[in-house]
């Protein structure tokens, strides 16, 4: 059986569907709830930026790579100075660079890794990282604040276990989605969706966030096999 639709922007129900029972499937039924995220309130900042990462691991190991390869030449020059020979590697290094062609195949496979390596650290020196902080509305110019999607997930799985009728939740939370999956086990499954479609999007409200994630929600029970 199906409900007429509201109009756009307010939440829908969506079909209740029953399925036959089967002797090897447990019965379920289903309902579901999707719409978009909340307005930003006004003097929001929804256009707030993400957080950038620090990025200490790669920058640390390309120091230390940076560090080793220029103290090696460092000291190989010195010791020519002084009237010693070149260290072999680097007489080794010289002879390879001046005979191998540049269609050798060691030659474009490094040439392809430098590449790679090098692609790989332009990117995160242009993109901003930290993609589970989640950028909250700046009430203070000068004060930036963040919250982690796995706290913001613990805070709707919380207010979602206060609904009359909800068993188990489990939340997953993305930048733009808030994906809640709860399994009843009494009240009529469209009543428990629709108590959470409320309670949830008060729930994102309060959260604060700059960019207030699209709200899904999933209800459904599973009816014991009758022997």
């Amino acid at each position: 059986m199906s409900e007429p639709q509201g109009s756009e922007g307010t939440t829908q129900r969506l079909p209740v569907i029953e399925r036959a029972p089967d002797p090897d499937q447990r019965d379920q039924s289903a309902s579901a709830a999707a719409y978009g995220p909340p307005p930003v309130l006004e003097g929001g900042a929804g256009g707030e930026r993400r957080f950038w990462s620090a990025r200490r691991i790669p920058a640390g190991i390309v120091a230390v790579l940076l560090l080793v390869v220029v103290g090696f030449f460092l000291y190989d020059i010195a010791a020519v100075r002084a009237d010693r020979p070149a260290m072999q590697w680097r007489r080794e290094l010289a002879r390879q660079l001046a005979e191998r062609p540049l269609h050798d195949t060691w030659v474009l496979v490094g040439a392809g890794v430098a590449a790679a390596l090098g692609l790989w650290l332009v990117l995160l020196a242009i993109t901003p990282g930290l993609r589970a902080v989640l950028p909250m509305r700046r009430t203070h110019t000068d004060v930036r604040a963040g919250l982690h999607r796995d706290a913001a997930a613990m805070v709707l799985r919380d207010r979602a276990m206060e609904v009359a009728g909800v068993q188990s939740v489990r939340v997953r939370m993305s930048r733009t989605k808030a994906d809640v999956r709860a399994v009843s086990h009494f009240r009529e499954l469209d009543d428990v969706r629709a108590d959470l479609d409320v309670t949830l999007a008060a729930a994102i409200g309060a959260l604060g966030l700059a960019r207030p994630p699209a709200l899904s929600v999933h209800v459904a029970r599973t009816t014991r096999k009758k022997g």
